[in-house]
């Protein structure tokens, strides 16, 4: 199953959780353990991707630490009231297909949308989940002998004032959106870790999900 275990790591530093993914995949690499997600809530930050040819997109960034990271895609801005997911999946057979790996993610995170009220979509050509014009949810990975590492960022607070410091994904002129500006209220972290989690089983593990629940069916 994919995730077969969460990992909450509440509130943490990005270079510590920057290693800490590191570390699960190279466990995972040796089978040491199972498809793991990591969820967390970081400190202010912006990471530049792979697409990112310099720091002309981070227009503020004041005190805010930036890191350059591997994953694909260009700046994002991480921070309180954010939920950012870093699946730790290794992928087989079928499975090794990255342009279908990241429309999973997409559907997991329109999911968590739908469950909260709101119609989220992919737009054509770009990464990540829409809610009208403007961008609820980024996306960029990386992959390690087809492990893989990264994820996704869900704006759950409203967060527009904090995104004023960079170019969001390098998109000159494309807003960003959240969970509390669309539906009128700041939903609970921990409300919309479950649902993320629920969602995540329902997209990555729809067989193995359907066989435990017959299973447990009295």
């Amino acid at each position: 199953m994919k995730p077969a275990r969460v990992i909450d790591l509440e509130r943490r530093e990005y270079g510590e959780v920057w290693k800490l993914q590191q570390e699960l995949v190279a466990q995972r690499q040796r089978d040491e353990i199972a498809d793991t997600l990591v969820l967390v809530e970081h400190s202010e930050v912006i990471t530049l991707g792979r697409r990112q040819s310099s720091q002309g997109n981070v227009v503020a960034p004041g005190d805010i630490p930036i890191f350059e990271i591997e994953r694909g895609g260009d700046v994002t801005y991480h921070g309180p009231g954010q939920l950012v997911g870093y699946p730790i999946f290794k992928l087989d057979g079928d499975e090794r297909d990255l342009h279908a790996y990241l429309r999973n993610i997409e559907e997991a995170l329109i999911g968590v949308c739908a469950d909260v009220g709101l119609a989220g979509a992919r737009k054509a050509g770009w990464t990540g989940v829409w809610i009208g014009e403007r961008k609820v949810a980024s996306i960029g990975i990386a992959v390690r002998r087809w492990v893989t590492m990264h994820g996704f960022a869900l704006n759950v607070a409203d967060l527009r004032a904090d995104f004023a410091a960079i170019v969001p994904c390098g998109l000159a002129g494309v807003g960003v959106t959240s969970l509390a500006q669309a539906t009128g209220h700041t939903p609970a972290l921990a409300d919309v870790e479950a649902l993320v989690i629920d969602e995540f089983l329902r997209v990555f593990a729809p067989v193995a999900n359907a066989d435990a629940a017959e299973a447990a069916a009295p």
